[in-house]
C-alpha cells in the first residue's frame, strides 16, 4: 500500500507540480469541475493519481463513477463472502450428481477448482440477469442510482430519503466503504493465494 501511495504522489507531482496539495486548488485544473462531486471528502479530497479525469469530461467521469460504485458494491459482498464461510456453511449438497457437499468446498481461491463448471455457469447467468435486467444505468439519474433497484432488487425497499444532507452522508459512506472493500478483497486474495 505504501508503494502505491508513493507512486500516486509521483503521478500527482507530474500532473500538477505538487505531490501534497489539493488538485482542485489549481485554477487551471479541469479537476475543479469535480470538486463538489460525491466521494470528495477528507482526508484525501479529490483523488485521481493517474490523472484519468484531467480532461474534465463529465460523461466519462459519470461512467467511471458508475463503475466505481458497482465494483465497490461487489467488493463489499465479496469481502463478506470471503469471511462468512470461515464460520458458517450451508448444509446439504452443492452437486448431488458429483456427491459434493457445501462443507467440502474450501474457502478462498481453492474453491474455484472445487465448484463444478455448471455451478459457475449458473452463477454467471444469474449475475448477468441481475446486472443487465435490474440494474440498468439511466443517464438522467446519478451514477449508481437504479431507481427501483431497492435492496436486493425489492423495489423501493429502502424508501425515499427526504434529508438531503443525510443522503449525501450515506452516499459518501457507501463510496468510502466500497473503496475500502476493493482494497480489502484484493488483500484477502493476495494473502490467500500465497
Amino acid at each position: 500500500m505504501a508503494m502505491m501511495a508513493i507512486i500516486g504522489m509521483f503521478f500527482q507531482d507530474g500532473l500538477t507540480g505538487s505531490a501534497w496539495g489539493d488538485w482542485s486548488l489549481y485554477t487551471d485544473s479541469p479537476l475543479r469541475a469535480f470538486e463538489s462531486e460525491l466521494g470528495v471528502q477528507a482526508p484525501v479530497g479529490f483523488f485521481d493519481p493517474l490523472g484519468l479525469s484531467k480532461d474534465g469530461d463529465i460523461e466519462v467521469f459519470k461512467r467511471r463513477r458508475e463503475a466505481e460504485l458497482k465494483h465497490g458494491r461487489v467488493a463489499m459482498f465479496a469481502t463478506m463472502g470471503f469471511i462468512v464461510p470461515e464460520y458458517f456453511r450451508f448444509p446439504g449438497e452443492l452437486s448431488p450428481t458429483l456427491g459434493l457437499k457445501f462443507a467440502d468446498v474450501p474457502n478462498g481461491l481453492a474453491a474455484i477448482s472445487k465448484v463444478p463448471f455448471l455451478g459457475w455457469a449458473q452463477w454467471f447467468v444469474f449475475c448477468g440477469l441481475v446486472d443487465f435486467g435490474l440494474y440498468r444505468a439511466d443517464p438522467s439519474r446519478a451514477p449508481g442510482d437504479y431507481e427501483n433497484g431497492g435492496i436486493l432488487g425489492v423495489p423501493n425497499a429502502s424508501g425515499p430519503m427526504s434529508d438531503a444532507e443525510g443522503r449525501k452522508r450515506k452516499l459518501n459512506a457507501e463510496l468510502a466503504n466500497g473503496r475500502l472493500a476493493m482494497v480489502a478483497i484484493m488483500g484477502m486474495l493476495f494473502q490467500n493465494g500465497t
